[in-house]
């Protein structure tokens, strides 16, 4: 990836919610929310504290997560959509653990 982030802020790709259907209507794409998670693709160096230390991040490339409704800037890199946010705007990381049978 050619675009690198600076600091503590992250580079995301938000993941496809797929068709949205409500009733067996189908929600055309202007009215959808956009998803609230994404992909990690890249992360900045980390912020310098007030003692010169820098500060690595807590996400790496890769990571799954969660983030606010109004997280971060979009941006559109080679026809793609990307978000930078600072990494405290991230609410979550998510981890795979696998589901029980029987839903719980």
């Amino acid at each position: 990836m050619p675009v690198r982030p600076l600091h503590d802020r992250i580079l995301v790709q938000r993941l496809d919610e797929g068709e949205q259907q409500v009733g067996g209507i189908i929600i055309p794409d202007s009215a959808k929310e956009k998803p609230q998670r994404g992909t990690v693709i890249a992360v900045g160096s980390g912020k310098v504290n007030d003692d010169g230390k820098r500060l690595t991040l807590d996400v790496k490339a890769g990571d799954a997560i969660l983030f606010g409704k109004y997280s971060g800037q979009e941006i559109k890199f080679d026809g793609v959509d990307y978000l930078i946010m600072k990494e405290d705007e991230v609410l979550a990381a998510i981890d795979a653990v696998p589901v029980a049978k029987g839903g719980r």
